[in-house]
């Protein structure tokens, strides 16, 4: 079986509660969101007409039991089409409309440490860099 490969995206400060950042991998463009506590990541495609979904608005899920009364559930965890409007669960990628038949791919994120960086002190002599090691 083969392994999945691992892209690093971003130091996790450069993604705010409610933001999110597009990326390309690997030719896929993919946008990785910030929602409350957790990082969800969706590829940036409408299976609809191919529009770029993660350029669309973040939404919550509002219910209703009778006329005039409701209620908001899973905030900001909807994702609208910027194109035709159509809504997406963020976390499973599946339409709120004819879920077994439209969806789009999600991907896991994990957070990790940062990895440690080996640095060097740097200083320039007569037009030359120069790296002490």
């Amino acid at each position: 079986m083969k392994k999945a490969k691992t892209y690093r995206v971003a130091p996790v400060e450069n993604i705010p509660p409610g933001g999110k950042l597009i990326f390309d991998m690997d030719g896929i463009s993919v946008g990785v969101f910030h929602i409350k506590d957790k990082f969800c990541a969706i590829r940036n495609l409408c299976p609809h007409m191919g529009a770029p979904l993660c350029k669309g608005k973040l939404i919550d899920y509002i219910t209703s039991n009778r006329p005039g009364e409701y209620s908001v559930e899973r905030e900001g965890e909807i994702l609208r089409c910027p194109w035709h409007g159509w809504e997406f669960d963020l976390l499973t990628g599946k339409a709120l409309v004819e879920a077994d038949r439209w969806r789009t791919k999600t991907y896991e994120v994990t957070v990790e440490e940062a990895p440690s960086v080996e640095t060097f002190r740097v200083e320039e002599s007569q037009g030359w860099i120069v790296i002490d090691k």
